[in-house]
């Protein structure tokens, strides 16, 4: 049975209410009256101003005791360091730029992680800017941002080589999935991945490929058509291009009825939004997966073993990419040397994920 109570003097429970909470702790008033400083940590601490600091922003330096009694004193002031503030006399301001052309693309969800990890671990701030696929809002995003970080990482870029190089003049800068000369790039091996690709659809029966290519300034879409041709001639193929291609699921659906009238059987798309999208489209039109049509991607997204059929797909190490990304940059910016330009693939190796959208062509 539910109980109610009912109040006839609403004034009188209001009163008792008030009474019953308890009075806010007062705070301890600083010097100025403002926002505490190092100087009322100190002078309630007992100790230096530069002992603060100390204690504060490179702990284990002094005695433990000591330490232990100005974060006491911080916490009493509720005391929050100002970064921009800090940047002053330092010129850092421990926060790192990390920038995406789509950040509603499932590929960089991986990077992100791994560049958070990373920045997160070296006790700094990662801050994620989209461009929308477009250099100009990049280049934007870039200008506002650059005054309130130690470093960028670029992570799939639209800026011009000679935008990129002269970015590397004002700050440590990191490429992801693109090469410039004269800029530390970490790119994943995608041959490995490429090859095993070609060989089981050669494997398969299919000796036609066709490429959906990814927008025209994606450096890696044309760096996956060039290992696409390299391959697809050792193994006697035939590969054609579609594109340029927006890189999402509208993308991989307005291309439909272009790879029907190519004739191919088996198509790989720049990445799984586009091969998701076409395979909807493919579906939606009659077509029978894997019998009439194979279908490739690339980065194994998340949700790309969601679709009917899985997807199959080529891997890439994002995460680990991302995490050497902000390495690289860190390394820069704690020794004051300049990132040396190098291209970064090492154990980065990309492979072949085989699920149900690829098989042996049959006839229609």
């Amino acid at each position: 049975m539910e109980e109610y109570i009912v109040v006839s003097d609403k004034s009188a429970l209001a009163d008792d209410a008030i009474a019953a909470v308890p009075e806010p702790a007062p705070r301890r008033r600083t010097r100025s009256g403002g926002a505490p400083t190092i100087y009322d940590i100190a002078q309630l601490a007992g100790v230096n101003p530069s002992t603060v600091s100390r204690a504060l922003n490179q702990p284990g330096r002094i005695n433990a005791k000591t330490e232990a009694r100005v974060r006491a004193a911080a916490k009493e002031l509720d005391y929050h360091a100002n970064p921009m503030a800090r940047a002053l006399p330092t010129g850092r301001t421990n926060t790192l730029g990390l920038f995406l052309a789509d950040i509603t693309n499932p590929m960089v969800f991986d990077v992100v992680r791994g560049a958070e990890r990373a920045a997160t671990a070296a006790g700094l701030t990662l801050v994620i800017a989209e461009s929308q696929e477009s250099g100009d809002l990049e280049e934007t995003a870039i200008e506002r941002l650059l005054p309130s970080v130690d470093g960028v990482v670029l992570a799939t870029t639209r800026l011009s080589d000679e935008r990129i190089l002269a970015l590397t003049r004002r700050k440590p800068v990191v490429l992801m999935n693109r090469e410039v000369d004269g800029v530390t790039s970490v790119v994943p091996d995608i041959g490995p991945g490429v090859d095993e690709t070609v060989a089981h659809l050669h494997g398969l029966g299919h000796r036609s490929i066709v490429y959906l290519s990814g927008p025209t300034t994606s450096w890696m879409s044309g760096r996956r058509w060039d290992a696409l041709s390299a391959s697809v001639v050792a193994h006697g193929m035939s590969l054609i291009e579609i594109g340029p291609n927006a890189p999402t699921l509208a993308g991989g659906r307005d291309a439909f009825a272009r790879v029907q009238l190519s004739g191919a059987t088996a198509v790989v798309a720049y990445n799984d939004l586009m091969a998701i999208g076409l395979l909807r489209e493919a579906s939606l039109r009659g077509v029978v997966f894997p019998d009439n049509l194979s279908i490739v991607g690339f980065d194994d997204i998340f949700g790309s073993d969601f679709t009917s059929p899985p997807l199959t797909t080529v891997r890439s190490p994002l995460l680990e990419a991302g995490t050497r990304a902000v390495d690289l940059v860190l390394h820069a910016i704690t020794t004051g040397d300049q990132v040396t330009p190098c291209l970064v693939t090492g154990d980065l190796t990309t492979e072949l994920v085989v699920r149900g959208s690829t098989g042996a062509p049959q006839a229609t």
